[in-house]
């Protein structure tokens, strides 16, 4: 407050001012009002509330900056107003006039809808300025009214909507993959599928496809098989069940082995059988090399009695019923009895063991003897390689492991199945593709492996030439 003096001089006035204290008397002729002096008390209270008034703006500021987001709402010129509001408490929170090109101080534009923000409430993040109702999620577009938020390249999420975004879902119970004991998220991927899932469900009663390895969603159901055995319902699309739907497989199969100069004089026979049946007929092998713990397949050289599948099964629920056996009596009549594959396998794959098996059956018949494993195993696994390549993918015929080979295989073998292979079906062959290079065991992929090496090298008759000669590979 200002204060004023009023002066009287023969009782004229010059001037009228409110001064809020009695005036004091001073003379007779001559009346001189006179406002008191203010007092040392008086001003050292005023300059105590106007620095009490920036004490607390200074705490305000401190308290906002130790915030871990480094952001705050607040109104805008917080300390001006406040200061002014000391200095005139009459003066109104609005400037008299605003010109169109006067810009106040302070002034801002949102971040969000680049209109300037003016006097309301305002969030300073990122070095830039948002109305509340335009700092949105980038996720899910509404505003971020949370007091705590994240941030991924200056983008910023609710928290919810950024776990949605980061944290990985198990594929199989649908849930967010939970941390470790040392906080951190763990989960298995399958190396070709890339289905991830809590490592919990490789332990617990999740049903894995025998054929293709996906573990069974939770939201979904595979179709039991007998002996324990489950199949998606994609494998199960083109899945072969019985001896008779296999045989136009077989053929086209042997087909493609006489377009590559490799022709089965024998007709050797095949069934399809059950698992116990299979398992039953490698312990009555005296001699061979099974892929364990699951052997899908047998090239037979003793005489047996084998249970076949003689009728396929039909769908109940989620199993297979009324399937229908025959045991079979397979006399010996060359060096190769039978050869057998275990049933309820998409085609490809048992088109895959049939090539594996019959290359058996040609290294027998042709006077391949006593080879061991790694050499045996591995070129059949090549000839396996080859076809699932001529069935799946058709540009790599031209390419050195599979030159001479595959002249006239794709006309053949297209024959074994009306109409063409849906996408999902040249999916799993990429798989099956995938698991014959990257096998880990010693005969099957180190064999496969050294078997390619060869073969691109120096062409598939000249490597089973010196197969012959040497019972080895050339290097």
């Amino acid at each position: 407050m200002k204060w004023l003096s009023k002066i009287f001089k023969g009782g004229s006035s010059r001037g009228v001012t409110t001064g809020g204290q009695q005036p004091q008397f001073l003379g007779d002729e001559n009346m001189v009002w006179r406002a008191p002096a203010r007092s040392l008390d008086d001003r050292s209270r005023a300059q105590k509330e106007r620095e009490e008034v920036d004490r607390a703006i200074a705490l305000s500021l401190a308290e906002d900056l130790k915030r871990p987001d480094g952001c705050r709402w607040r109104t805008d010129n917080d300390e001006d107003r406040a200061r002014s509001h000391h200095d005139n408490p009459n003066r109104p929170d609005y400037p008299p006039y605003a010109p169109t090109e006067y810009y106040p101080r302070g002034y801002r534009i949102c971040g969000g809808c680049n209109r300037d923000i003016g006097y309301g409430n305002y969030l300073g993040c990122m070095g830039t300025f948002f109305h509340p109702e335009c700092f949105c999620c980038t996720a899910c577009g509404f505003p971020i009214t949370e007091h705590e938020f994240s941030l991924l390249e200056r983008n910023a999420y609710h928290k919810s909507c950024f776990q949605e975004l980061t944290h990985p879902k198990c594929e199989v119970c649908h849930q967010f993959i939970p941390t470790n004991a040392a906080g951190l998220i763990e989960y298995r991927c399958h190396p070709f599928w890339s289905q991830k899932y809590c490592p919990s469900h490789e332990h617990d009663s999740t049903a894995r496809c025998c054929s293709c390895e996906r573990l069974e969603s939770w939201n979904t159901r595979y179709i039991s098989l007998e002996e324990g055995r489950s199949l998606c319902l994609e494998c199960m699309e083109s899945a072969i069940m019985d001896t008779g739907d296999c045989q136009p497989l077989y053929h086209a199969i042997r087909d493609y082995y006489e377009g590559m100069n490799m022709r089965l004089d024998q007709q050797i026979p095949m069934l399809l059988v059950e698992r116990q049946a299979l398992n039953e007929a490698i312990v009555g092998e005296k001699n061979g090399f099974h892929h364990m713990p699951e052997t899908r397949g047998l090239c037979l050289s003793e005489e047996q009695t084998v249970s076949s599948i003689l009728k396929r099964p039909r769908i109940g629920g989620q199993r297979l019923v009324g399937m229908r056996t025959q045991p079979q009596k397979l006399t010996r009549k060359c060096e190769v009895t039978a050869i057998l594959v275990l049933y309820g396998l998409p085609r490809l794959l048992t088109g895959a063991i049939l090539a594996h098996e019959l290359m058996h059956g040609w290294l027998r018949l042709n006077g391949y003897r006593n080879l061991n494993p790694v050499v045996e195993e591995g070129i059949c696994q090549i000839l396996s390689h080859m076809w699932l390549e001529s069935e799946v993918l058709p540009e790599f015929r031209n390419m050195p492991s599979t030159s001479a080979a595959l002249t006239s295989s794709s006309s053949s073998s297209s024959t074994s199945k009306k109409g063409g292979k849906s996408a999902v079906e040249n999916k799993l062959g990429e798989f099956f593709i995938h698991q014959i290079v990257h096998d880990t065991s010693p005969a099957y992929g180190g064999g496969f492996r050294a078997a390619n090496e060869a073969v691109n090298k120096y062409g598939l008759r000249c490597t089973l030439d010196h197969i012959r000669l040497t019972g080895s590979f050339p290097v």
